[in-house]
């Protein structure tokens, strides 16, 4: 089943991708055949990251099964020429909504959240009435956002979204995380507990889960249908998580440092996995190099997958790794710090130094 899942994703990518950079094929034929190329091929690594409403974690678990080497299949060389080809298009021609959607969707599989949230305000600027568009967009502002959080003006985009697609399943969504990062958290059980009619099962099981915990949140009872859905996702033995976050502290090691010259674009990754889980994390902060020593909070806020919460875990693996590309992608000069395994909840503070040992 998942490698149907795979092959139709592909597939699916490749017809859209074709026809959103339709418009580029005469202005630019290199780039639309670049990116044409490449960015079905990312679609694998980028769903995980993603993620949507409609298919949560039973879908995040498919894609995590996919091949491991799909996104190092792609020439980066040749993706960031096709990237830059695009970019010198709409330059000469900048009316082109779907090429700076397409810039978007680029610059975020290059790990670029702050690039691709400038194209994605670009398209709105030519297109205010396209829903989906919307929900993109208010995706890419959270995703850029330090903490990872829908601001005002993201939460207005997905309300924009809702008033011309009321039943657009991604927004609704969205709108209730937006609610509980807010600290509503009744009003995100409710927008999500309206949601359950437009979603299968499965998603209705997950989403019942996150109901019940925002209800208990507010202070109000689960609920016997989320309390079931949510007693039927727990681990059967040993205590969930209830700790705010782990607090980490992450440095260069000295005699690394004096040694290597680092770019200034260079990325610092601090993530927390499942130890025995999929790759994708459960928490993750981006910080620029120069932002070192870092001394921050991990936590549910960081979760690239509301549904998989650190604070869900009894047990993580937290590490830090060095991006010199400055991209979320892995690559052969990444340095990463020794993992650390911890146990929730935790008090200690968790220190990872990047570069110790190395040669």
């Amino acid at each position: 089943m998942a490698i149907v899942f795979m092959i139709a994703l592909v597939l699916v990518a490749l017809v859209a991708t074709g026809l959103v950079a339709l418009p580029l094929r005469k202005a630019s034929p290199r780039a639309y055949a670049g990116v044409v190329a490449v960015v079905p091929v990312l679609a694998l690594a980028l769903y995980q990251m993603l993620g949507n409403p409609a298919a949560l974690e039973a879908a995040a678990r498919s894609v995590a099964a996919a091949p491991s080497g799909a996104a190092e299949q792609v020439d980066p060389a040749a993706f960031q020429a096709a990237v830059s080809e695009l970019r010198e298009a709409l330059a000469r021609n900048p009316d082109q909504p779907e090429g700076w959607q397409l810039l978007a969707r680029s610059l975020k599989a290059q790990g670029d959240a702050a690039g691709a949230n400038a194209a994605y305000a670009k398209a709105l600027e030519l297109v205010a009435d396209d829903p989906a568009l919307l929900v993109e967009a208010a995706q890419a502002r959270a995703e850029a956002h330090p903490r990872k959080r829908f601001d005002d003006s993201a939460f207005a985009l997905l309300e924009r979204a809702v008033a011309l697609q009321p039943r657009d399943q991604r927004a609704r969504w969205f709108i209730g995380i937006a609610q509980r990062q807010r600290g509503l958290d009744a009003e995100a059980a409710a927008t999500w507990e309206a949601l359950l009619p437009d979603v299968d099962a499965a998603t209705a099981l997950s989403l019942r889960e996150q109901i019940a915990i925002a209800r208990q949140a507010a202070g109000a009872a689960p609920g016997d249908a989320a309390g079931a859905a949510t007693a039927s996702a727990v681990p059967p033995a040993g205590p969930v998580s209830t700790s705010a976050g782990l607090r980490v502290k992450v440095s260069l090691d000295p005699d690394f440092a004096a040694r290597v010259r680092l770019r200034g674009d260079a990325t610092v990754f601090v993530m927390a996995r499942a130890p025995d889980g999929p790759p994708m994390p459960v928490a993750a902060e981006r910080h620029a190099i120069q932002d070192l020593p870092l001394d921050i909070m991990l936590d549910d806020a960081d979760s690239p997958m509301p549904t998989s919460k650190l604070s869900q875990l009894r047990d993580v693996v937290v590490t830090a790794r060095l991006s010199a590309s400055g991209t979320a992608e892995r690559s052969d000069n990444d340095i990463e710090s020794a993992p650390v395994r911890v146990t929730l909840p935790s008090d200690a503070t968790i220190e990872l130094v990047i570069g110790a040992g190395r040669d």
